[in-house]
């Protein structure tokens, strides 16, 4: 079951990162690349917080680093650069339901500022989601973007044919 479990999030995390890279216009080569690298970092994130209990910005950052680097590797194999490949590989890993419960809370703290108890439940509905937004959104960010600066030559050169 926990198998079926980890194909099934690579999957979906795939077929999202086609989504996501369609919308960029990548070239068409890439587009395998991208549903693996999707899959691969997304089901290795999921893993990491249903299986070994990781917190889910530590985990998204050993996804980013993942991804990151097979996109180094991919990108050389294919001519493209690295950010074609894991800007769309890394938005399935965007945290939507922590964004969406902090601008909700927002919301509900602005119609419910005459009773304190209210507005102490949404502030720190507020503060908790949105640090887990901003905090994972920032490792994805970092994560990916390390490759970058550790292989800044083969970073560079991966459009160039030798």
């Amino acid at each position: 079951m926990m198998w079926v479990d980890i194909l099934t999030d690579g999957a979906f995390a795939a077929v999202a990162g086609i989504g996501f890279g369609a919308i960029s216009l990548p070239p068409k080569r890439a587009f395998k690349y991208i549903a693996l690298l999707a899959a691969i970092g997304h089901a290795f994130r999921f893993t990491l917080i249903n299986y070994m209990g990781v917190d889910i910005a530590s985990a998204s950052f050993c996804a980013a680093v993942t991804i990151g680097l097979g996109s180094l590797w991919l990108g050389a194999k294919i001519y493209t650069p690295m950010t074609v490949l894991y800007i769309p590989s890394l938005l399935p890993m965007i945290p939507g339901m922590y964004a969406y419960r902090s601008v909700f809370a927002m919301v509900m703290f602005l119609q419910h500022l005459s009773e304190p108890e209210m507005v102490e439940k949404y502030m720190r509905e507020i503060f908790v989601n949105g640090t887990v937004t901003i905090s994972v959104i920032f490792t994805l960010a970092v994560g990916a973007t390390i490759p970058i600066f550790i292989f800044q030559k083969k970073a560079y050169s991966l459009t160039r044919r030798k």
